[in-house]
């Protein structure tokens, strides 16, 4: 009767079964909750193609969490090499296209609008300045453009003529 009382080893399902729970628990805890299903059931795919013949859990554990660590660094280099790391929102990004966004253009064209009914009001020296900054030319070559004799002369020209734009814009560089 005693031999009868002797606990069974249990099959290899079972087996599988506990191992699974731990390989989610552990895969969820290092990798995150969106894998590591997917983890566990690649590891037990492997475990029952290529060690079919390993039975003990003794030996099954070590070899399932090797073969657990490979797949979630392979996982990782595949989402990597997919961007899917730099997930991005649609809407926030907006649809891809040839054609301008309706709304910035309109916001451009606003400002754009508002910028030239501002310059228009300027004073002759602060247009000429603002147009020979956009034309890229620097401080030194304005200076002897507009035949100013310092430097600081056109230092001070630029600072109250921005001043200027800025007040006749509102106050405000947006609208």
């Amino acid at each position: 009767m005693p031999d009868t009382l002797e606990p069974q080893a249990p099959d290899r399902g079972t087996t599988l079964a506990l191992l699974r729970e731990r390989l989610v628990a552990f895969a969820a805890s290092r990798f995150g909750r969106d894998g590591a299903e997917d983890l566990a059931q690649e590891v037990l795919v492997v475990l029952e193609t290529k060690y079919r013949e390993v039975g003990a859990m003794e030996d099954l554990v070590p070899l399932a969490f090797q073969i657990l660590r490979f797949k979630a660094v392979a996982w990782r280099r595949r989402a990597l090499r997919r961007g899917e790391h730099l997930a991005v929102d649609p809407e926030a990004e907006g649809l891809a296209g040839d054609a301008p966004n309706p709304h910035l253009a309109a916001e451009r064209q606003e400002l754009l609008g508002r910028l030239l009914k501002a310059l228009e009001g300027l004073g002759p020296r602060c247009r000429e300045l603002f147009r020979l900054k956009l034309d890229g030319l620097s401080f030194p070559e304005i200076q002897t453009r507009l035949g100013a004799e310092v430097l600081n002369t056109v230092y001070t020209w630029d600072h109250r003529c921005r001043k200027q734009l800025l007040a006749a814009l509102g106050g405000r560089w947006q609208p």
